[in-house]
């Protein structure tokens, strides 16, 4: 699964693998794509630093990436509790209604919100960039429009590549006029932030939006068919985040959520800004469908939503409280029907694109 972008980078497939789990994102490096670790949940930057230091240590000196996520649009504000000062009461008495309604246990005195979602402020992902910059990587993603241009020039100078996830056309060309390098065409069927186009229409109107840079197929990829098929749609590769959240290196901290994701069918997502405040797909639960109804309050703009809901999720989570307990995944969620090994998704992703390459050579006489 070699092309011109994997070519340039070094790597021996053209998979990048975003994950929010150092383990995962090194094994998928290993395996021969592009691990790119997820910087969104690490609030302090010796956090971000330590992990940095044990991917160079796992990665074989094989080429890894960052995902950041710098909002084109922001809530001004001078610190973290500036921002959450903004919430309205109401939503915040919602949401202690519901947990209560679900009796959902209080953290313990003194215990802080596992699952903090600072880095949605742009001033957390510029001090992620500052320890990022002190290491090798070869790929900067950032996950909400371009980021700006004196970091697209920084990475440029450190001889890093910059990718951008677009969801229509007219967003991949705001991303080729601002010098990104890579766009990753994500539709609909993603896990997490995605717009409104499905991958089978949106990928090839990207090639054609931003030719001659180079695409990566996002959104409802989970085999090595499909991977061929989003390179015969044009893409130079594929980005894949949702396949990794059941294989053997992550790190849920929650078996229950490990089994409602193998349970889960291809249809027992929704997308809801009910976890950051923008329409983010994940598995539909009582908690997205209380944001999501009637009754509910309606959603605050980011990261008023994430920061609302922090605590809440972390409460959830650690409680493993099954009606509410979800996580951003995408519609290939119903292929994630047993945990394996990194290495063993890439075998079958590998297998896969044999097999599809096979079958394409037999219907045009060439096999």
């Amino acid at each position: 699964m070699e092309t011109e972008l994997s070519k340039r980078l070094g790597i021996e497939h053209a998979i990048f693998g975003f994950t929010p789990f150092p383990a995962v994102a090194a094994a998928i490096t290993r395996a021969g794509g592009l691990g790119v670790l997820g910087a969104v949940r690490y609030g302090a930057v010796e956090d971000l630093a330590r992990d940095l230091d044990w991917m160079q240590e796992n990665t074989g000196g094989r080429p890894y990436g960052l995902d950041v996520v710098m909002p084109a649009k922001k809530v001004e504000g001078v610190s973290e509790a500036d921002i959450e000062a903004m919430i309205p009461p109401a939503h915040r008495q919602f949401v202690a209604d519901t947990l209560a309604k679900y009796g959902v246990p209080e953290l313990a005195e003194g215990e802080a919100s596992g699952w903090r979602i600072t880095g949605w402020m742009e001033q957390v992902a510029r001090g992620q960039l500052d320890v990022a910059f002190d290491y090798p990587i070869a790929l900067l993603a950032n996950a909400l429009g371009s980021p700006p241009a004196d970091v697209v020039e920084r990475a440029h100078a450190h001889g890093i590549l910059v990718a951008a996830l677009a969801g229509s056309p007219h967003h991949a060309q705001r991303h080729r006029d601002a010098g990104i390098d890579v766009v990753v065409a994500q539709g609909y069927e993603a896990g997490g932030h995605t717009g409104e186009i499905a991958s089978m229409v949106l990928t090839p109107e990207v090639v054609d939006a931003v030719d001659p840079l180079p695409v990566l197929a996002a959104g409802g990829i989970g085999s090595g068919e499909q991977i061929a098929a989003g390179l015969a749609l044009g893409a130079q590769g594929v980005w894949l985040g949702s396949l990794w959240l059941t294989t053997e290196e992550a790190d849920l901290h929650s078996r229950a959520l490990t089994r409602k994701l193998l349970a889960a069918g291809s249809g027992d997502t929704v997308r809801s800004r009910s976890l950051t405040g923008k329409p983010a797909r994940q598995l539909r639960t009582e908690w997205t469908d209380a944001w999501d109804g009637p009754e509910g309050p309606g959603t605050l703009p980011m990261p008023l939503q994430g920061l609302l809901v922090a605590e809440a999720v972390s409460r959830i989570q650690k409680y493993e409280v099954d009606a509410l307990l979800g996580t951003p995944v995408g519609q290939i969620v119903g292929r994630m029907n047993s945990e394996r090994s990194v290495q063993a998704v890439f075998d079958d992703l590998t297998a896969g694109f044999e097999r599809a390459i096979d079958r394409i050579n037999r219907i045009a006489g060439r096999a």
